[in-house]
């Protein structure tokens, strides 16, 4: 038993810590730039990434070329990414916005390896949203759990941070940049092929 007590302590303090860490995306009403998805998106975004594991090591890198347009009021994102292992993978997401009843913006998204769906909300310069994800690791499909913010930083320019997790423990986080506009035409068409 007295070891028993040292260890829920511990597990009620990471429970705690973790729903401390938490915000919601209100706390950024009225912040600038706001980060509306379905301006930012639509025509071609560059994105650049990492994920580290809960020990803060670099697991992966990875590139994607994203084509976003407008279709009947959804917004039509088809990523494509290279890893540094040489691995591609393809996701569309099909993401539609809505107004919360208090005229907060929501979203909610689909693609086919999203299982359940994706829901967040935005506001200001910022968007949270959450899903479920079935990853093939080692010749099985793993569920995880993405909470991602979001935040726009520029016109075009915007960060994302997503904390991954399966059953409620932290497997890493996953840190990209996404440049759109001049800051993507800047920049030649990523090598999808090669890395």
């Amino acid at each position: 038993m007295r070891r028993l007590i040292p260890l829920l302590a511990g597990l009620l303090l990471v429970f705690g810590l973790t729903a401390c860490a938490s915000r919601p995306a209100s706390d950024f009403a009225g912040a600038t730039p706001e980060l509306v998805l379905e301006e930012f998106f639509p025509g071609r975004t560059v994105a650049y990434g990492i994920f580290e594991d809960r020990f803060g090591q670099l697991r992966r890198r990875f590139r994607v070329e994203i084509d976003g347009r407008m279709e009947g009021g959804d917004l039509i994102l088809d990523e494509r990414f290279i890893y540094d292992d040489g691995e591609q993978q393809q996701r569309i997401w099909t993401i539609t916005p809505a107004r919360g009843p208090d005229g907060s913006r929501l979203y909610q998204g689909q693609a086919a390896d999203v299982i359940g769906g994706a829901r967040g909300s935005a506001a200001g310069p910022a968007l949270n949203w959450s899903y479920e994800v079935g990853l093939a690791i080692g010749g099985r499909i793993w569920e995880v759990r993405f909470n991602d913010w979001i935040y726009q930083l520029d016109e075009d320019i915007a960060l994302n941070r997503a904390r991954v997790s399966k059953w409620g423990v932290e497997l890493g986080t996953v840190t990209l940049v996404f440049l759109r506009g001049a800051a993507a035409e800047a920049i030649p068409p990523v090598n999808l092929e090669k890395w």
